[in-house]
């Protein structure tokens, strides 16, 4: 039988060529070969100098350019080196002497102000002087704590204790002396025979009610300030 062959064949050959590049490698097929009569000769790859111009339909090339007569050439002016170095030695400055230290035997030594040794900071105008950043920083730090000290002090002046007046202390002292009789009367009310839980339970209450005025009324008559809390 015979082979199969797809009908797909060409166009998938067609695909395939399309993404690859010629002579991407090996370079194109076929190469012209130079012709044996072009050889390479002696300086031949030697620059070489324009053709001169030659007169053209009897006309004449132009004549180079001449300097007219009142041109002038600027000259050198001969200086005196040796008198000028003299008078810029005679009015220059001194030549401050460096500041050395001598480490060794051998006489090595190295210079004192980049090393740090030199006291050349005192000498500045600002020295010791604080800076502007750190007087500002410190201000503020006092303002801030100026303001937390008012802070608290209104706080504890919003929780200080009240100091009860005369007045209401004893008006206190009654109420709590009337209290304690309508309690007592209430007790002594109370029947003989406490027969039942009901009963025992309010003759407890009683007592301890009874306890706890006469504590309060002692309390207050012993001390005579009495501060009160703003809960």
């Amino acid at each position: 039988p015979l082979r199969y062959i797809s009908k797909l064949k060409e166009l998938v050959k067609h695909e395939a060529d399309k993404n690859k590049s010629q002579w991407k490698t090996m370079g194109p097929a076929k190469v012209a070969v130079p012709s044996p009569n072009d050889f390479l000769q002696k300086r031949s790859k030697e620059p070489k100098l324009a053709p001169k111009k030659k007169e053209e339909d009897g006309k004449k090339l132009l004549p180079l350019s001449v300097p007219p007569r009142t041109y002038h050439p600027v000259t050198r002016i001969k200086k005196n080196f040796i008198s000028k170095n003299a008078l810029a030695v005679m009015t220059g400055e001194p030549k401050k002497p460096r500041h050395f230290c001598v480490d060794t035997r051998q006489g090595d030594k190295y210079l004192l102000e980049p090393s740090g040794l030199f006291p050349k900071y005192i000498k500045k105008k600002n020295y010791g002087v604080l800076p502007k950043y750190v007087t500002q920083r410190n201000e503020e730090m006092k303002r801030e704590e100026e303001e937390y000290q008012a802070s608290v002090l209104e706080q504890l002046k919003k929780n200080a204790m009240k100091v009860l007046s005369e007045e209401e202390r004893t008006n206190v002292l009654k109420a709590l002396k009337k209290n304690w009789e309508e309690i007592n009367r209430a007790y002594q009310g109370l029947p003989i025979v406490t027969d039942t839980r009901y009963k025992q339970m309010h003759k407890e209450e009683l007592e301890l009610k009874l306890k706890q005025l006469e504590h309060d009324i002692a309390a207050i008559e012993k001390h005579k300030c009495i501060y009160i809390a703003n809960i």
